[in-house]
């Protein structure tokens, strides 16, 4: 029998802690909960979870802090849940390493899709690394993706990218020339059917690469937008 997957789920406030615990084990999961941010990042640090459901404003230790240090040790999904849904939250959630974004009031139904999603992909996930360590660095001006060493150069200086951004921008390059739309960027890299998927992570997302990656952001050389398509990375 196979192994039920565990979630932690770093929330104050006692009666959503309690609706995501009754829902998660009724849905076959193995749940806990913290109650301060930092409880749950001594939890989420054990190794002992499959994914984490996170919110933002906590005691103790808010939830960008809390993400932010977990992702020093561990590569498991994070998902934010929370009340704060500025864009500039969202960015901000996005930078310190979350794979995904969830405002309050939600529809568990999509929640517990998004977590079957990461969890997923989480599972399916050193295959690909170990497909990705036979393959050769891409070059595509002085830009350098070293798939091998997870790796991403420009003139000779490491960018540092969260593993999302890395994951978007490897897919992007290897198929470099190929314009996708966000609904088949959320599906490749999220793992996420228009359904679940908010096309704003994409967005979020190429802002936060052209920042990274271009000496104009707003004129792009590597991340272009295709009009009435979507992005892709130019050709090498």
């Amino acid at each position: 029998m196979e192994k039920k997957k565990k979630i932690l789920i770093v929330e104050d406030e006692k009666n959503i802690a309690q609706v995501l615990l009754y829902n998660l084990v009724k849905a076959g999961y193995e749940a806990e909960v913290a109650s301060d941010g930092g409880a749950g990042l001594a939890r989420g640090s054990s190794g002992e979870f499959d994914l984490i459901l996170l919110d933002i404003m906590l005691p103790v230790m808010n939830g960008f802090e809390v993400c932010e240090r977990l992702r020093r040790v561990t590569q498991v999904p994070i998902i934010f849940v929370t009340a704060r849904e500025e864009e500039k939250d969202k960015i901000l959630g996005l930078d310190t390493g979350a794979d995904d974004y969830v405002t309050k009031p939600f529809s568990f139904r999509e929640l517990l899709s998004r977590i079957r999603a990461n969890i997923r992909r989480s599972s399916s996930e050193p295959v690909a690394e170990k497909k990705a360590e036979q393959s050769e660095p891409i070059l595509i001006g002085d830009l350098c993706i070293d798939r091998e060493r997870y790796s991403v150069t420009r003139k000779g200086e490491e960018i540092e990218l969260s593993k999302k951004d890395y994951d978007f921008l490897v897919f992007l390059a290897e198929n470099a020339g190929h314009a996708y739309s966000r609904a088949e960027l959320l599906e490749q890299v999220w793992g996420y059917d228009g359904y679940i998927g908010d096309v704003r992570n994409v967005d979020v997302t190429v802002c936060r690469l052209r920042n990274k990656l271009e000496d104009d952001p707003g004129r792009p050389e590597y991340l272009l937008t295709k009009r009435g398509v979507g992005y892709y990375l130019r050709l090498p």
